[in-house]
């Protein structure tokens, strides 16, 4: 039987607010949290009842152990900022030049110390443990999860969830999905090789830039001709880098770019097909090239039966209307570390306007959020973590290696 949190969720409405204008103002850099992990470790410890660890030097992990045996239930909150220059006329606004938090991790640090406080509030009635993960480096490769999973954080634990604020979804919606939720991320690098010399004389010359220009066109093929069109696939060129002068034919011309994708068959085929092409075209011209492929984070890939016990708590709380209907996408996240461990849920919590023009995109100088959303995942946070608990078994395994 749940306990009704709601009180307790408006208890901490003003700290929500407090807690996420102060990290707003003070956002930190991937693997460079340390005054935020020193603020959030603060706090917790002022909540009591917790047993707090420092994993590694930038994060902090709270256990909450109920008043019976029971299972494990973990949820996870990222904290770190992004190298923006915040654009954005705030009282709070970041006090650091060219740092800023523009994806809502203030948001989703704050939520989760609500949350902390709500279920300490509730600790007698909680059988088993709760498990609170603030994370460090969501957006740098390696990232902070795999990190966390290697120092034991989910060492028992059976369920995971994890909420993301959206600008471009209303306030008071949620976006639940099954499935695969979020692509993998690689990157690539390609060095395409000539020779130099005189632009004047391109018969002397081997050109590295026309032969880079070939590669460019015939990567999207890939994607367009040798992966069937049902399965989600981006290949990016994002970088071109070469040449000094008007009147020099470069030695080599660089490449790079991201490759996106959820099938794990599909994501060691793409490099495969990439480096034919890239072979045979240089080789074609008498040139030689470099190919540098790197896998990034898996894709986040939901279970079905924790993700629909986060659907229904957000249908019990707000309606069926509450409920957004959304696609996966092929952005990356690191979550997907913590579900090799244990099955989980990754969803989206509304935070933007009704007026759609006032919402800027995640990473966009200008970027906010509405801070009402906030109480809404509070309230979806303490309920499902409730739910989880005295939920029997746990969901399907789901892995991707």
């Amino acid at each position: 039987m749940l306990v009704d949190s709601r009180h307790l969720v408006e208890d901490v409405n003003e700290k929500l607010i407090y807690w996420r204008r102060h990290l707003h103002e003070n956002p930190e850099l991937s693997f460079e949290e340390v005054e935020t992990s020193n603020f959030i470790h603060s706090e917790l410890e002022s909540f009591g009842d917790l047993l707090i660890t420092r994993p590694t030097r930038t994060s902090v992990v709270a256990r909450l152990i109920g008043s019976e045996p029971g299972k494990v239930i973990a949820i996870r909150a990222d904290m770190d900022a992004l190298p923006i220059n915040e654009d954005n006329d705030l009282e709070f606004k970041s006090k650091k030049p060219g740092i800023m938090h523009a994806c809502g991790h203030d948001a989703h640090t704050a939520m989760l110390l609500g949350t902390v406080k709500v279920l300490v509030g509730l600790k007698d009635s909680i059988k088993g443990e709760v498990r609170f993960i603030f994370q460090h480096a969501e957006e740098l490769f390696p990232g902070g999860a795999q990190q966390l999973v290697d120092a034991g954080v989910m060492d028992g634990v059976n369920e995971i969830i994890c909420g993301h604020v959206r600008s471009n979804m209303v306030t008071g919606k949620f976006g639940v999905l099954s499935g695969p939720v979020l692509s993998s991320p690689d990157s690539f690098s390609i060095k395409v090789i000539g020779s130099g010399g005189h632009a004047a004389k391109p018969h002397q010359n081997i050109d590295s830039v026309i032969i880079a220009a070939q590669v460019i066109t015939n990567l999207q093929q890939i994607v367009s001709r040798y992966i069937d069109p049902i399965d989600d696939v981006v290949l990016s060129v994002t970088q071109v880098h070469g040449g000094t002068a008007d009147n020099v034919t470069p030695e080599f011309v660089e490449i790079g770019g991201t490759v996106r994708s959820f099938d794990k068959e599909i994501r060691k085929k793409i490099p495969v097909e990439m480096e034919r092409i890239i072979k045979g075209i240089t080789e074609a011209h008498r040139g030689t090239y470099e190919f540098e492929y790197k896998n990034g984070y898996r894709p986040v890939i939901n279970d079905v039966e924790v993700t629909e016990v986060v659907k229904n708590t957000v249908i019990d709380l707000y309606g069926v209307g509450a409920l957004d209907d959304i696609r996966r996408g092929m952005g990356g996240e690191d979550f997907s570390a913590y579900l090799q461990k244990a099955p989980g849920c990754f969803f989206y919590i509304g935070a933007g306007e009704a007026d759609m023009e006032r919402n800027y995109p995640h990473h966009h100088p200008k970027f906010q959020i509405n801070e009402e959303a906030m109480s809404y995942g509070v309230s979806v946070y303490s309920n499902v973590i409730q739910k989880l608990l005295a939920k029997s078994g746990v969901g399907h395994e789901v892995k991707y290696e």
